[in-house]
């Protein structure tokens, strides 16, 4: 066999690009099928290509040395009291990162629904800088390939032996900063032949990288797109999110409306309510103006304290306030309560404390 040269995990690979691997090794391409049914049909997914018995086993050695699996290790699952379950995975290269499985929100979606939402990270550590977040109080160490990506959906899956039906990539890191590893794991977990998960029921969020909410419109996938938007002024803005510097609310708001003109999607602000710095009730009528424009609906979400950061949530009745001056101005607007403050659930907030544990221990030694 002549083996190409490109060493690719297998869950960062597509169709076309196994069928082009097996063409290079002199197989026929029906063995494609064969070993995509292998990774993502859910009575298989297994860990390793000697699994897979119904082929030769001189092509799964030689696939083996070109695109290998290696799922992540499950170091920890925390749950918590109401079933929020957050994984800390370890990555090939000793990194951390986090995902969480979110049950679903009778308030919101009904009592007889069975939505279960897994929150996946994009990126060991975040360069992005918002001052509320846990994700990049230790820098940025590297995005993640698409394999990781896609990984942290099959082991949720498997954790849970249940289905996950919908996915936000809201978890550490910018998605829209690793745009072409994120996009090759979205088209993977849209795929039939791989998770088979509707791009309707996927949510991207962003700080608010320009270029890339544009790029994204033109693509054909229907993902849906959130804004991590937290202010409703520059002057607010800037100050917890770096990212307005460069790309300002304005800004923003037309490539908004360019990605809603072209996705006919109704975009979601999501709004982090912070004491004394974005809960006024003038930025929450600048905020519904925003909105309005857009006809975008607003996620409002307590400030979860994070260990290290000087942050507080906003009173309740300020809370109350704040949603009662954007429904009065016809704005779709919720709270969502976090679930999971008792498990460290904030992005990057249980990767850091093991990571410190690790260090230590280390230290120690």
């Amino acid at each position: 066999m002549t083996q190409p040269a490109t060493i690719r995990p297998l869950h960062s690979l597509g169709m076309d690009d196994l069928e082009e691997s097996l063409n290079a090794l002199v197989q026929p391409s029906y063995r494609a099928k064969q070993i995509m049914e292998w990774a993502y049909d859910r009575e298989k997914r297994v860990d390793s290509w000697e699994s897979m018995k119904n082929l030769p086993a001189s092509l799964r050695s030689a696939l083996s040395e070109i695109h290998p699996i290696r799922l992540p290790e499950v170091v920890t699952v925390s749950g918590s009291q109401d079933t929020t379950r957050k994984l800390l995975l370890r990555l090939h290269d000793g990194e951390f990162i986090e995902t969480v499985l979110i049950p679903a929100s009778p308030a919101l979606y009904g009592e007889e629904s069975d939505r279960r939402t897994l929150c996946v990270s994009s990126q060991v550590g975040c360069a992005y800088g918002c001052k509320f977040c846990a994700s990049g109080l230790d820098g940025w160490k590297r995005h993640l390939s698409a394999d990781e990506i896609v990984s942290q959906v099959l082991l949720a899956e498997k954790i849970s032996g249940e289905r996950i039906n919908n996915l936000v990539f809201m978890g550490m890191g910018e998605p829209m900063a690793n745009y072409k590893n994120w996009l090759q794991a979205v088209s993977i977990l849209n795929a039939p032949w791989g998770v088979g998960l509707g791009a309707r029921k996927m949510t991207v969020s962003t700080s608010g990288l320009v270029p890339r909410i544009r790029d994204l419109a033109d693509q054909p996938l229907q993902i849906r797109l959130a804004i991590s938007l937290h202010g409703a002024s520059d002057s607010v803005r800037s100050q917890i999110m770096p990212v307005n510097q460069k790309y300002p609310v304005a800004e923003l708001m037309e490539a908004c409306t360019y990605y809603s003109e072209r996705k006919k999607q109704m975009i979601t602000f999501e709004y982090i309510l912070i004491e004394g710095v974005n809960d006024a009730s003038s930025e929450a009528k600048l905020l519904a103006e925003r909105a309005r424009g857009l006809r975008a609906k607003i996620n409002l979400i307590p400030y979860n304290t994070v260990e290290g950061l000087p942050w507080k949530r906003p009173s309740e009745e300020v809370q109350e306030e704040f949603l009662s001056i954007l429904r009065d101005r016809g704005i779709a607007a919720t709270i969502r309560r976090e679930k999971g403050h008792d498990i460290d659930a904030a992005c990057g907030q249980l990767r850091r404390r093991v990571s410190a544990e690790i260090e230590s221990s280390n230290f120690a030694a």
